[in-house]
């Protein structure tokens, strides 16, 4: 395990951790959101963000003091803790997204780093080149390999008990991001960022983005803290954990109420189009839509942000609850029930499941079927990988009933879509004990399908019948034709 990083529960590859930045002297609970802290444009001050909305750290651009005729010199005299009038961690990045827009910046990996030691930075950024997404592949190679240079230069820099983050770029390609996350868990660097997302995010590509993310995790050691620059939207919260992500940065609650818009946890909202908040943050409970709108530019601002940031922090909160409890897909496949780009990073997820599933608890205290998507979940990969290696004794005759025992045959198990046969003395094991709908969708009795095959494939002496209930043609057509079946409906 990193020095730096310790997990202390884990659900799917979303985890509740500790990150220890010495620097500081404070030890943040991830999954953490950092606020992102323009210093020309402050629309909510950083010493509230700490007292009244519980952020333990933020971001600030260090390209920006470095430029700045305003603030260079105070961060260097006094260090940002105090320019910021923040006690928590504070990281900074270093010009990359700069260079992302502009095409250049005049600073090189020592000197941005060196800069950010001298004014106080907790965790610091090289240098790194964001490859956006579709980029010709041998572009994003290139780019790849000069990231990977500088992240050697970085280990060259003293830096003392400053942590510095190894970006993993790679643009839409997810083996050169599991070669790129690879690269950096070789490294002495400590927080891996997972860089260049933002343009998938701002089209609702949360599919591509799963695969991005993915390709990263595979690369990445199980321990690795992992940032996922530039998510700050509450609606990807939940999916993001669950791929593994444990650190976001957001600038959404201040850019959005720039322009008088409205974050909920099922997307954005024009606070024009309002006529109730669907919220009881402070600012929602003081005011209506329209008392809001009547408000000064500025101070309609500064509430909307705050607003932005009530509702950010308290969907982490749901987030790392649902974690806990070892429910945290459930929430997912909620969300993911917002928008359909959100379904689609959802199902891509579920593509991922057996990655999920070697990190995965193989205890938590209920499983919630809620729609097809829950028949691809770990748990059900799980269960029937071990249907795989379960010998039966040759010529043994196996009852495989949704219904009651039988006494005509030597063994009866029981079968239960999404997961297919079990023992009738594992029903009272995880996640055998599943709450599943009375009213089983087609892909769940697939899944069920799927189970029986696997177990007739690893026993072909024994004789299996299956018992069944109202399974549709496309689930008994899984089944393999050595297999008797009978309808309990007839």
């Amino acid at each position: 395990m990193r020095d730096n990083f310790e997990i202390r529960d884990q659900d799917g590859l979303g985890r509740i951790g500790e990150l220890s930045v010495p620097r500081a002297g404070v030890t943040v609970e991830t999954p953490a959101l950092l606020p992102v802290v323009n210093p020309h444009v402050r629309t909510v001050e950083p010493a509230r963000m700490q007292s009244e909305f519980g952020a333990d750290i933020l971001i600030t651009n260090s390209y920006i003091f470095y430029g700045s005729d305003d603030y260079r010199e105070a961060a260097l005299d006094r260090g940002l803790h105090d320019v910021l009038d923040f006690d928590g961690a504070i990281m900074t990045d270093s010009g990359s997204f700069q260079l992302a827009e502009y095409g250049e910046i005049d600073v090189t990996t020592p000197e941005i780093l060196q800069f950010q030691h001298d004014v106080g930075s907790d965790i610091g950024t090289p240098v790194d080149i964001p490859t956006p997404p579709d980029a010709p592949r041998e572009q994003a190679e290139d780019e790849l390999a000069t990231t990977q240079e500088r992240l050697k230069v970085a280990e060259g820099v003293d830096v003392g008990e400053m942590l510095v983050n190894a970006p993993v770029q790679g643009s839409t390609y997810p083996d050169l991001r599991e070669e790129a996350g690879r690269h950096a868990e070789a490294t002495d660097l400590d927080v891996f960022p997972v860089g260049a997302v933002v343009p998938l995010m701002n089209d609702y590509r949360y599919a591509e983005m799963v695969d991005v993310v993915a390709g990263a995790k595979r690369g990445l050691g199980a321990d690795a803290p992992v940032h996922l620059f530039g998510a700050g939207h509450p609606m990807m919260f939940a999916l993001a954990v669950a791929m593994g992500c444990d650190l976001f940065d957001s600038a959404a609650y201040a850019l959005y109420a720039r322009d008088d818009r409205y974050l909920t946890v099922r997307g954005t909202e024009h606070l024009e189009e309002l006529d109730y908040f669907p919220c009881s943050c402070p600012v929602c409970a003081d005011h209506t839509p329209a008392e809001l709108r009547g408000l000064d530019a500025r101070t309609r601002e500064e509430l909307l942000a705050e607003h932005n940031l009530h509702v950010t922090f308290q969907e982490m909160r749901t987030v790392k609850q649902a974690l806990r409890a070892g429910n945290l897909l459930e929430l997912v496949e909620t969300r993911a029930r917002a928008h359909p780009a959100m379904l689609d990073g959802y199902r891509a997820l579920t593509d991922h499941a057996d990655q999920l599933e070697r990190e995965d608890s193989v205890s938590k205290g209920a499983f919630f079927y809620l729609s097809g998507e829950s028949a691809r979940r770990p748990e059900v990969v799980r269960h029937q990988a071990r249907l795989e290696r379960l010998s039966l004794d040759s010529g043994d005759s196996v009852f495989l009933t949704e219904g009651g025992h039988s006494d005509r045959y030597d063994e009866s198990w029981r079968v239960v879509a999404p997961f297919g046969p079990f023992p009738k003395a594992l029903s009272e094991t995880y996640p055998l004990t599943a709450e599943v709908p009375e009213r089983m969708d087609a892909e769940g009795y697939r899944s069920a399908a799927e189970g029986v095959a696997r177990l007739a494939a690893a026993n072909p002496e024994t004789e299996f019948t299956l018992a069944y209930h109202g399974w549709p043609e496309s689930a008994l057509a899984l089944v393999p034709e050595d297999v008797d079946t009978v309808d309990l409906a007839e």
